[in-house]
């Protein structure tokens, strides 16, 4: 599959899944040392709307900001988008593989990310990564910590850029209901099966 470069003020869905499938988080502290990095490394290029950290994989939903709010270095083309996702990932393995006492890759090569154009895929993917604890019989989605939908539907997370609930959704009445109901349309999610297979 060709990949697709980042581009400023595009939305994309980022997901990525252990080497062989193994899994990539083992403990809780493992979940919430990948969220710190995303805020480390992710939230100065991005604003992120969902995501979603199952045992072997993960995903994003996000935009990367307009040109002139990223950081100088990502302005001036010295820096290029990728970089801070590949710090993320080379961050968190370093830190997995030392405390768990394994080496190599810890991540596929090539995580996926798919370009959203249209409000109604924004709609759809953001609702299929809020419940995905349910669709891998993980555990029940609106009490799953680590996910965003808890944090999306309260008014304390510095992570996310809640505003585009309202958005899409018109306010988190709809947002709830429409998790609730599992109301979306899945056919039209691209390339999700390299995650969900």
């Amino acid at each position: 599959m060709k990949t697709i470069p980042f581009e400023p003020s595009k939305y994309y869905h980022f997901f990525n899944r252990g080497n062989n499938k193994e899994n990539i988080f083992i403990e809780d502290e493992n979940y919430y040392y990948f969220l710190r990095l995303v805020s480390k490394y992710l939230l100065p290029i991005i604003d992120l709307y969902s995501y979603c950290l199952l045992p072997n994989h993960f995903h994003l939903v996000f935009r990367i900001k307009e040109i002139q709010d990223l950081p100088i270095d990502y302005q001036t083309n010295k820096k290029e988008l990728y970089r801070a996702f590949s710090n993320l990932f080379n961050a968190y393995t370093k830190a997995f593989n030392k405390r768990y006492q394994r080496s190599g890759n810890l991540f596929k090569k090539h995580p996926v990310k798919n370009l959203i154009d249209t409000e109604q895929y924004l709609r759809n993917v953001i609702l299929y990564v809020n419940t995905n604890p349910d669709h891998h019989n993980i555990e029940n989605s609106l009490d799953y910590k680590f996910s965003s939908y808890n944090k999306l539907i309260s008014s304390d997370s510095l992570l996310l850029n809640q505003e585009i609930i309202t958005y899409l959704f018109d306010d988190i009445e709809n947002f709830k209901f429409a998790i609730h109901s599992k109301k979306m349309n899945i056919e039209i999610l691209k390339d999700i099966s390299e995650i969900d297979e």
